[in-house]
């Protein structure tokens, strides 16, 4: 296989349409448990590390997506916890179980709240602990992560077990073992997958959501752009419905 943006092209289509079409069954229970959550006035609490975190991204606070959710993130120790820049300078911070226990504190989780969880390998501990914590809590939990690249390592988190082990649903986000789909020459692999193919796994799961809302009689609370004209109104009286539920942060 030669390595062109043209050949990722072609693999990635491959990818996307496969993870596109595939996992219906998955899909439709994973959407149900959402639009549960709505329906009874909760918001979806979305968390992934790294690269990860452009799932929450996607959910949470975005023109075309669900009002009632919230993006959880690493940074939200400095932000809301008051610990020190420096705090997040050790690149395996997420590698810490303790961390997932900060992060939930801090987060304006209430009961009827559900949660979306990705991470491609679903093996590093602040991951695999708030998926503990979610489910000792009693939250539904929807998780996201690559099937082949999780089988093909070991937890790190002390318990052993993955996120995939622990959710109520797991979407397969179609990620090689690495993540990239390109062989080099000399070993590794260019043209990574696990973040295209979240994003889309994302936008039809707050597509079904709505779809179900519709179905049931009831008008989805849905962000316009802030770009248009009245959208920024209508995003703020959506918003006041959730005070102090959702945050919007950088």
């Amino acid at each position: 296989m030669s390595v062109t943006s043209e050949d990722y092209l072609q693999q990635i289509r491959a990818v996307v349409d496969r993870v596109g079409a595939g996992q219906a069954e998955e899909k439709r229970r994973a959407a149900g448990l959402l639009t549960t959550t709505v329906r009874n006035g909760g918001v979806i609490q979305a968390f992934g590390c790294g690269h990860s975190e452009a799932l929450a991204m996607e959910i949470a606070g975005r023109a075309g997506g669900l009002v009632p959710t919230n993006r959880i993130a690493l940074r939200d120790i400095v932000l809301y916890g008051g610990d020190p820049l420096d705090a997040l300078a050790d690149g395996t911070v997420e590698r810490d179980p303790a961390i997932a226990h900060r992060l939930y504190q801090l987060a304006p989780v209430k009961p009827d709240d559900a949660f979306v969880i990705a991470s491609n390998s679903g093996i590093n501990g602040a991951v695999v602990e708030m998926a503990l914590l979610v489910k000792e809590r009693g939250h539904p939990l929807v998780a996201i992560t690559s099937a082949r690249h999780s089988a093909g390592v070991a937890s790190r988190h002390p318990s052993g077990r993955k996120l995939g082990d622990l959710a109520d649903v797991v979407l397969d986000n179609g990620a090689p073992y690495g993540d990239a789909v390109l062989p080099l020459p000399g070993g590794g692999a260019v043209g990574a997958v696990s973040s295209i193919t979240a994003a889309l796994l994302a936008q039809q799961l707050v597509t079904e959501v709505v779809a179900n809302l519709l179905a049931a009689g009831i008008t989805p609370p849905v962000y316009l752009s802030d770009n248009v004209p009245g959208g920024k109104e209508h995003n703020a009286e959506l918003e006041a419905r959730y005070a102090g539920r959702i945050r919007r942060t950088a």
